[in-house]
């Protein structure tokens, strides 16, 4: 890909959520430290890499968390999530910023800190050539439980995801799972927001669901099992990130 920076891709990084499995009410899980720097700081590393237009979506702790980005000296949008209703509902927050954006939207998770640059090239050039709607970025999980999966139908067409908590029992043992990375065409993004629901076991209200509704009314979506799956593990408690810690070591500071 020759050209990296474009104008065409907006970034929307989700960082508003609490980790109350990180055990630390004091801050936000997005500040968690991997290699002395801020979970959220390597993610924001990537995207910079992308593009000039970064929304970053604030909520739990949110003070430290804008204070710490303003540090950054960078050109960033704060948009807050004043109630955590879930990842659907924190886009949506996005809406007033990019209904005119005319591109592709990335979607990236503040506490996946390891997911490298070359995934994300590889990722958005495989929607680009597939000439996407929507693309979500999968993997194969030796163990999937905890993750939502990816469904497939007997063409191995992607179908839809399925959160762990809402899986029936086939659904339950599929491997590929979702890492929560999704590019889609801007133009789709909001009106499908418009259309999710919270009635779900968590009561909250899933990104997840964009992809059948979207796939319903005809749009073009695939997933991608693009990367290794340690790469894309969610920071989500203290276990996690001594992985996410190891797997850093090993991969970046070689």
């Amino acid at each position: 890909m020759t050209n990296i920076k474009t104008d065409e891709l907006a970034v929307i990084i989700l960082a508003a959520g609490q980790g109350k499995r990180m055990l630390d009410p004091s801050k936000a899980k997005v500040m968690a430290l991997l290699n002395g720097k801020p979970l959220l700081e390597h993610v924001i590393d990537s995207a910079n890499k992308l593009s000039d237009k970064i929304y970053i979506i604030v909520g739990y702790r949110k003070q430290s968390v804008i204070k710490f980005v303003d540090s950054l000296q960078r050109k960033f949008v704060i948009v807050e999530q004043n109630e955590q209703l879930g990842t659907g509902h924190a886009v949506a927050q996005t809406k007033q910023f990019l209904m005119s954006f005319n591109g592709n939207i990335l979607i990236l998770c503040g506490d996946v800190p390891n997911l490298s640059f070359a995934t994300l090239l590889n990722f958005i050039e495989k929607h680009r050539s597939k000439q996407a709607d929507v693309s979500v970025l999968s993997t194969i999980a030796q163990n999937p439980f905890g993750y939502g999966r990816i469904i497939r139908n007997d063409n191995n067409d992607f179908l839809k995801i399925v959160e762990e908590k809402d899986a029936n029992p086939d659904e339950s043992q599929v491997r590929e799972i979702n890492s929560g990375i999704y590019i889609i065409n801007s133009g789709l993004l909001f009106p499908a927001l418009e259309k999710i629901s919270n009635k779900n076991a968590q009561g909250e209200y899933y990104l997840t669901d964009i992809i059948e509704i979207l796939r319903e009314e005809g749009a073009s979506v695939f997933a991608f099992p693009e990367a290794d799956f340690e790469e894309l593990l969610g920071v989500n408690s203290p276990e996690d990130l001594v992985k996410a810690e190891i797997y850093y070591k090993k991969k970046f500071l070689k």
